[in-house]
């Protein structure tokens, strides 16, 4: 009979001490992200077996959950890396086991799957943001309960995980008009995916319900997160709008930076507002005005509906809509006045 691998082989394996792999596994504190990383790739290729998953497995289970994501996805660590660390510890807690893998341009064109999925190794899939249409339902034709988080689109039929993105970018814009902004300017790749457009169709209904009129001198659909796009397209400008909307904290940022290397000073001759709350929102100079997502939340509820839809196969398809909040920062002041 095949040995049972323990934790204390795996920290034989890896000359670190049982303690440490047990908190890497349990998905508690006490060791950094890498060394946890590495735990659990061992564990994993030893053959190790979590103790509840054995437990709680049911008849004709893995104990196995899928996680994919683009590698383009899993490179933004501080917004999905976050989403990532919650749907860890929501499956851990559940006794499961969690398999990842990005999934690359050669991958998704020849619509490739993971191993897990292909074989059919794992009870659920949760795929994060965008792949392709063409590949997430290649997917779900597998027949395993796959749940979206963060995107969803008309010809995909699945269960998703969404933040109210139309609502969280119409308080931002508002936010500016209560300012007395009304030259504001939208930053952002509508065709990225479905999150930017509905941003830019908040943007849109913000400025309507102000009696605003958009000026499409102002509004840069196609922006990618490059500075010397950034730059180019405000050099370009005839006149300078007061305030930008942009869709994440990382063109947030470069606006702000091109913004000050053309001698516009952020907050006193324009503003700017982001969404997101990540981490280039709080060290930016000053710091962003941004649209909050709790993306602790976004895991735990993709998991719960997840596990939700493991049992329940042939219920309605669900979007659940995670709602978000303006955090005000020293990025936004009154709109100054034109001479």
């Amino acid at each position: 009979m095949k040995k049972k691998v323990t934790m204390q082989d795996i920290a034989d394996r890896l000359n670190i001490s049982k303690n440490s792999v047990s908190q890497a596994l349990r998905g508690k504190e006490g060791v950094s992200e890498e060394t946890r990383e590495r735990i659990k790739r061992v564990a994993e290729e030893m053959g190790y077996q979590y103790p509840g998953a054995r437990k709680k497995k049911k008849q004709g289970r893995t104990g196995n959950i899928g996680l994919i994501a683009s590698d383009l996805t899993f490179s933004l660590k501080n917004f999905f890396g976050e989403i990532y660390l919650s749907i860890e510890k929501e499956v851990v807690k559940r006794g499961m086991n969690l398999h990842i893998q990005s999934v690359n341009q050669e991958q998704k064109e020849q619509l490739i799957l993971p191993s897990f999925i292909e074989n059919k190794m794992v009870d659920g899939i949760l795929i994060l943001s965008h792949i392709s249409t063409e590949y997430i339902n290649k997917v779900i034709s597998t027949g395993i309960p796959t749940i979206l988080v963060d995107h969803h689109h008309p010809n995909i039929h699945a269960d998703a995980v969404l933040t109210n993105n139309r609502f969280g970018a119409y308080l931002a814009v508002q936010h500016l008009i209560e300012l007395n902004h009304r030259d504001i300017a939208f930053v952002g790749n509508v065709e990225y995916s479905p999150s930017y457009e509905e941003r830019y169709e908040g943007y849109l209904l913000a400025l309507r319900e102000y009696g605003i009129e958009p000026n499409e001198e102002f509004i840069f659909k196609n922006a990618e997160e490059k500075e010397e796009l950034i730059l180019q397209y405000i050099k370009q400008l005839e006149r300078q709008p007061t305030a930008w909307f942009c869709v994440n904290d990382a063109l947030g940022f470069l606006v702000n930076s091109c913004l000050r290397q053309q001698g516009i000073q952020v907050p006193d001759q324009a503003s700017i507002c982001s969404y997101g709350n990540g981490q280039l929102s709080k060290i930016s100079t000053p710091k962003t005005t941004t649209v909050d997502i709790d993306l602790e939340l976004y895991g735990k509820r993709a998991v719960e509906l997840l596990f939700w839809r493991m049992e329940n196969k042939n219920e309605p398809f669900q979007e659940i809509l995670l709602s978000s909040k303006l955090i005000k920062r020293e990025s936004t002041a009154f709109a100054p006045k034109r001479s």
